[in-house]
């Protein structure tokens, strides 16, 4: 069966509630699809209009009154207000009948009436979103809050898809910068990657992550799925190799003479030691860290082609930036130190890594740091509207 693209739009509500990592579970853990881009966006009047008006023209062919309820909700919350526009991301997942299975675990617009006893929170509007009657005409909608937003026919995911294509090539801006700080010079941006352990099967775990971080108070800003090079991942890693010869040569150096002497009942002096630790010691500090390059990139140095060391890897990560007073420091606090079993209790590595390689996640640890890893991810560059392009260009 074909596979296709559809979307589910995270609405600014949601995102200012910190309720984006809870959808994201929901997405991850029960899909068989793959999310193949996300991108933070900051609509304008003109893309609430444009993304309203085709969800009116589906209404007058097929008669939907939710559609009309949510075109209305799309101009009153995705519209700037009040001089400014609202964080809104966009998820974008490929497979068979995407569609239909995203539209299913998004839930329905109206709980057929049902009673809040009766609502058991199987679907993510369940969940997070609200639709309340008057008590005095129950036709009459005094509250909506959708949550998410997300086509039920796959004719109007590609026509909606072909307008988020348009606007995001046209407005390829992956950090939002949409808030006046009473003290800018306190506000601080961080990196923070989530590695590829988070990605190799269907979980909640992604999702989970972020909503821990959203403990911090801090804003998104950013996102997008980034798959490194192998080049990318040299270049992002570099700083570690020398901590790692400096750390792990004479700690394996010793551990070498330790088992000669033992297997060969043989005393050997500090002399030995240390040129195992030169020698032995160092090359293993060398392997441990083209592991690292390994685990991030799916591509090991020496062993992959010179031609495919600047193609993204086969491996995915994705990439956040938070915002606010102390950035860095609240994010690392709830990360964790980077020895999962040094890590308190209630730190996302505590809770999801497990060895020093394998530990979930990745923070900036200064502002230069931050200011040196984002060029070397393109944090200011999203492929999304890219990615969106060819598949429509396919069909």
């Amino acid at each position: 069966m074909e596979k296709t693209l559809s979307y589910v739009m995270v609405t600014p509500y949601t995102i200012a509630k910190s309720r984006t990592g809870g959808v994201i579970s929901r997405l991850l853990s029960r899909l068989d699809l793959e999310l193949v881009g996300a991108q933070m966006i900051a609509p304008d009047a003109e893309f609430a209009r444009e993304y309203a008006a085709s969800l009116r023209s589906q209404n007058q062919e097929n008669l939907n009154s939710g559609a009309d309820l949510l075109s209305d909700y799309i101009i009153r919350s995705l519209s700037p207000s009040g001089g400014r526009r609202h964080r809104t991301l966009i998820l974008i997942f490929r497979g068979e009948n995407a569609c239909r299975k995203l539209s299913d675990i998004c839930g329905a617009l109206f709980p057929e009436n049902r009673s809040i006893e009766s609502i058991n929170g199987e679907t993510i509007r369940d969940t997070y979103a609200d639709l309340i009657f008057s008590p005095d005409n129950p036709k009459e909608i005094i509250y909506f809050e959708p949550a998410v937003l997300t086509p039920r026919q796959q004719v109007l995911a590609d026509e909606n898809l072909e307008l988020f294509s348009r606007y995001l090539l046209k407005n390829n801006e992956n950090i939002i910068k949409n808030m006046n700080y009473p003290e800018p010079s306190k506000i601080e941006r961080t990196l923070v990657i989530l590695k590829p352990d988070n990605w190799k099967y269907a979980s909640s775990k992604p999702g989970t992550i972020i909503d821990m971080f959203s403990r911090t108070g801090l804003r998104i800003v950013g996102i997008k799925v980034h798959r490194f090079s192998m080049h990318q991942a040299l270049e992002f890693y570099g700083p570690v190799e020398g901590g790692l010869k400096e750390k792990l040569a004479p700690l394996f150096g010793q551990k070498a003479r330790e088992i000669l002497e033992k297997e060969f009942q043989v005393p050997l002096d500090k002399k030995v030691e240390n040129a195992l630790a030169e020698s032995f010691g160092i090359e293993y500090a060398v392997d441990q860290f083209r592991k690292i390059i390994e685990f991030m990139s799916g591509c090991r140095p020496g062993v992959c082609p010179p031609e495919d060391a600047d193609k993204s890897g086969p491996v995915m990560c994705m990439i956040l930036v938070y915002e606010g007073e102390d950035a860095i420091s609240k994010i690392r606090d709830v990360l964790g130190p980077t020895d999962p079993l040094k890590a308190p209790g209630g730190t996302i590595r505590r809770e999801f890594g497990s060895s020093i390689m394998v530990n979930t996640a990745h923070a900036s640890d200064s502002q230069d740091s931050y200011e040196r890893e984002k060029k070397i991810v393109c944090l200011e560059q999203n492929p999304l509207g890219e990615i969106i392009g060819a598949y429509l260009k396919n069909k």
